[in-house]
């Protein structure tokens, strides 16, 4: 019985976005089509302990809510009319099996984008994505963004009603549409995996659950969008930070990690998928650009033998397609191991004044550095002291004193 409830949670976490997707596309509602999915979900609890496993669980379990959408729908014939053309269109399906054993592209597409819609909140789409894409339950969101489970169901339940009222198409955009609503799909992938690759609460430095779930959806997006290079980009961008995973250890800087602990098979799978957004021809993206940037670490070396020259240009590239002061910062960065701390110094003195910085730890970290190449230890200890006040977490705050110190002592 265990191996069976088993089997069935594996089953569901594989099959929940298609099955959804499918359900989506047949009830034109996607609040409804998770409660059948679930609905189905419970009955295979229920039934393959003491039946056994089907031979196609996912055939089985899409039959299971086509037969309860239908019956819903028949009992409540005086809701909406467009139910009652649902009944009829569900009763003229195609057989379970090969709604299940086709690939759903389609179906899996427009669920993507119904998830990551515009009209809903940032915090929303996330939710929702995770859950209805990623095959995530409210509990597993709400522990990897240590927020109340109730706070996640309130967004994931009010982004329903949303879609719902808003009355958003299940649909993949129109060609014209794609690039400005793409663009909403890759920002809440990257976002899940920002939060996965540098976590801005709790004891860990890396919650590589989310970063392992964001690049799952981005290799789904990249199958079923193989010709949109920023996808690829994107994916290529997520391998290739998340292959230093292991020797970034506790905080440990690029410069000082052991570079034999870098993953080998998720560098070469990134700069292969780098490779597909380039050859594809089409303009770079900031994605791409991004990962070209992580590329130049990935093949170095060693951290001295990087080609920060080609950074730098990378990076004023990536200024020009996503301006923000951020990419300025990490461009001084860049510009303190290919042109000296000077330069670096002045760079960053033309973002200090954006309001934007004003409580960004970082900036105050880089200064430090700059600073102390340049022998003025005092100046970096107190801006590392400065920095600690800003950062987010109590282990970032602890490594900046902790630098903070050593300037001191130097």
């Amino acid at each position: 019985m265990a191996d069976a409830r088993r089997t069935v949670e594996v089953v569901w976490r594989i099959e929940a976005p298609r099955l959804v997707a499918s359900l989506t596309r047949l009830v034109r509602d996607v609040g409804l089509a998770e409660e059948l999915a679930q609905d189905a979900f419970v009955a295979a609890l229920e039934q393959w302990p003491a039946n056994g496993v089907p031979d196609k669980p996912g055939a089985w379990l899409m039959t299971t809510a086509r037969h309860r959408a239908i019956d819903l729908i028949r009992r409540e014939q005086n809701r909406e009319t467009k139910y009652a053309v649902v009944a009829r269109e569900l009763a003229d399906e195609p057989p379970a099996d090969g709604i299940v054993e086709d690939p759903v592209g389609d179906d899996l597409l427009s669920l993507v984008f119904l998830t990551c819609h515009p009209v809903l909140p940032r915090e929303s789409r996330i939710a929702l994505t995770l859950r209805l894409f990623g095959g995530l339950t409210t509990d597993e969101i709400a522990r990897a963004y240590l927020t109340p489970s109730a706070t996640i169901g309130q967004r994931i339940s009010r982004a329903k009603r949303t879609l719902a009222e808003a009355r958003v198409p299940f649909e993949v955009p129109q060609a014209d549409e794609m690039p400005a609503r793409l663009g909403s799909v890759l920002e809440v992938v990257y976002l899940v995996f920002t939060e996965g690759h540098a976590a801005t609460s709790g004891n860990d430095w890396v919650r590589r659950d989310l970063a392992d779930e964001a690049t799952r959806l981005g290799r789904v997006l990249a199958g079923l969008l193989p010709r949109e290079p920023e996808v690829h980009g994107l994916v290529a961008l997520m391998e290739l930070q998340a292959s230093r995973f292991d020797a970034r250890g506790s905080g440990t800087l690029l410069q000082d990690q052991d570079r034999r602990f870098w993953d080998r098979a998720l560098i070469e799978h990134g700069l292969k998928a780098l490779e597909t957004s380039i050859t594809l021809g089409r303009p770079l993206g900031p994605y791409t650009v991004q990962a070209a940037i992580a590329a130049c670490h990935s093949r170095a070396p060693s951290f001295e033998d990087t080609d920060w020259e080609a950074v730098v240009a990378l990076y004023d590239a990536l200024a020009q397609l996503a301006p923000s002061p951020v990419v300025e910062l990490n461009r001084a960065v860049a510009v303190m191991h290919a042109d000296g701390p000077e330069a670096a110094l002045a760079a960053l003195d033309a973002i200090a004044a954006d309001p934007r910085m004003a409580r960004y730890h970082l900036l105050g970290a880089v200064r430090a550095e700059a600073l102390t190449r340049l022998g003025r230890h005092g100046e970096a200890a107190a801006e590392l002291e400065r920095a600690a006040d800003l950062a987010p977490t109590q282990r970032e705050r602890n490594l900046l004193l902790e630098r903070a110190a050593a300037a001191v002592a130097d």
